[in-house]
């Protein structure tokens, strides 16, 4: 019976609405900045895992995208890292004392530091190389700018010469 339209259509009803790409996408790769977590983000985002992998793969600007959100994620972790290193953090006192002690255990950001720092290292590469070639284009631009400016004066001169004559 299970295959019956009756059952069909009811499974249809139940079954949770695809979430467009764009409106997941977008929720997915905000809380990946945020967590640096795929599973945290994906789970967020309302869909799985083996979706947002299967995307990465086939979608090179989501792909960019992933990598630059990482990037962010990364760079927020470091910022918090430092400051959890510096001020610690307040631990409530067992057996009703007075005061809260500080507490450094850091070995969880470390670990992700570690597992992403290849991945930020190159994404921050590419874009100080995308960085560069725009440079170089701004540079070649104003050369040739400069090169018509000149140009258009030596005819504008030689033209003066030979109305003279």
């Amino acid at each position: 019976m299970a295959d019956s339209p009756k059952s069909r259509r009811q499974g249809e009803l139940t079954a949770p609405p695809r979430r467009a790409h764009a409106e997941w996408s977008a929720i997915f790769l905000g809380e990946l900045a945020a967590t640096s977590n795929v599973t945290a983000a994906a789970n967020k985002a309302g869909v799985s895992t083996r979706v947002v992998y299967e995307t990465r793969r086939h979608d090179a600007e989501f792909a960019r995208a992933w990598r630059s959100s990482l990037c962010e994620g990364y760079d927020a972790l470091e910022m918090a890292l430092l400051y959890r290193l510096r001020v610690g953090e307040l631990k409530p006192v067992a057996g009703g004392a007075k005061r809260a002690t500080r507490s450094f255990d850091n070995a969880t950001a470390l670990r992700l530091l570690a597992a992403h720092r290849e991945t930020v290292a190159r994404e921050r590469a590419i874009r100080e190389e995308e960085d560069a070639d725009a440079i170089l284009a701004s540079i070649n631009a104003k050369l040739e700018k400069m090169r018509e400016r000149w140009l258009a004066s030596k005819e504008a001169g030689e033209q003066e010469a030979g109305d003279e004559q």
